[in-house]
């Protein structure tokens, strides 16, 4: 029996999900978990090994089960997945936890019997954000439609049986992602190869422009530490924050800046405002990350699609 409807349920089913005590297995609820998860992982096998007659998404996840688990406080995320036999990104997916630390010991959490990829309807962070970027902001109809209970409320997920996370999207989660550093913008220069704007050159453009209204707030991406700050005749007023495992996120063409050089900030601290100093054609932002020296496209790490240009 599957704890959901493919469709729609209501309240009343809410009281329904099979509780695990323990992940142990001297535990009945926690046995007849990995029972249903081996299960779903013999259905998977079967439909891979007859393309020719799939089992279809919808099948799949009819068998699926959902228990509650309230995290201890010697348990980790990953652990949990590993205990459970089922992938950390479903998980994830279902529990909205942009990363394992989101995890809340004595906060229930949901476990699923079928490996796969939960998007949200609804994206309510930026992992959230880049999943459905991927997977259902293009039109496409992979998948089926399930509505989910979680946290006393009903919640639609498009539920992609043995999906999983793409590397992009397992650095995110694993690093704890990097977060927009504008509320409002309109990508106007992705990275690569480019003629630049004002000097009518061929070049390689090693970060994104965001372009935004003068005077916006600037956030930083994720915890780190002022490294660099002030005034250079391309990029502005800029600032470069360092963060951990060796990855540098830069800011130009700045208005003004908010923060001190070696200031320790938390991610979404405010740090300045958009304008349009230095080499610049009208007000935005350019935003570079870098890791061990060599840029990275922001744009794969923030799960920006150029078919996904505005936020």
């Amino acid at each position: 029996m599957a704890f959901f409807s493919i469709h729609s349920m209501g309240a009343q089913v809410l009281s329904s999900l099979p509780v695990i005590p323990l992940l142990d297995v001297r535990d009945m609820a926690f046995k007849q978990y990995l029972q249903d998860v081996e299960a779903s992982r013999a259905l998977l096998f079967t439909s891979r090994q007859n393309p020719a007659e799939p089992v279809t998404a919808a099948n799949i996840a009819s068998s699926m089960t959902i228990y509650a688990y309230t995290p201890k406080e010697t348990d980790e995320f990953l652990a949990i997945a590993a205990r459970c036999n089922i992938p950390y990104s479903t998980l994830a997916s279902l529990n909205r936890f942009s990363h394992g630390e989101d995890m809340i010991t004595g906060k229930i959490m949901l476990l699923p019997s079928v490996p796969g990829i939960f998007v949200s309807e609804t994206p309510g962070n930026d992992l959230e954000r880049l999943l459905f970027s991927a997977r259902a902001g293009d039109g496409r109809n992979e998948g089926v439609v399930l509505s989910v209970p979680r946290e006393g409320k009903i919640e639609r997920f498009r539920f992609i049986p043995a999906d999983d996370f793409t590397p992009t999207e397992r650095v995110f989660f694993l690093n704890r992602g990097f977060h927009f550093p504008l509320q409002n913008f309109q990508v106007s220069s992705f990275y690569g190869p480019r003629i630049n704007p004002v000097t009518g050159r061929a070049g390689i453009h090693q970060g994104l422009d965001l372009a935004a209204r003068e005077g916006s707030e600037v956030y930083a991406v994720k915890n780190g530490t002022v490294a660099d700050l002030g005034e250079d005749a391309v990029l502005g007023k800029y600032i470069i924050i360092s963060h951990e495992n060796n990855w540098l996120s830069l800011y130009g063409h700045l208005s003004s800046v908010s923060t001190t050089l070696n200031a320790e900030l938390q991610s979404g601290s405010l740090i300045a405002r958009v304008g349009s100093t230095g080499q610049s054609t009208g007000s935005h932002l350019h935003f570079e990350l870098r890791q061990n020296g060599a840029s990275r496209d922001p744009a794969r790490l923030l799960g920006i699609f150029r078919g996904n240009t505005g936020r």
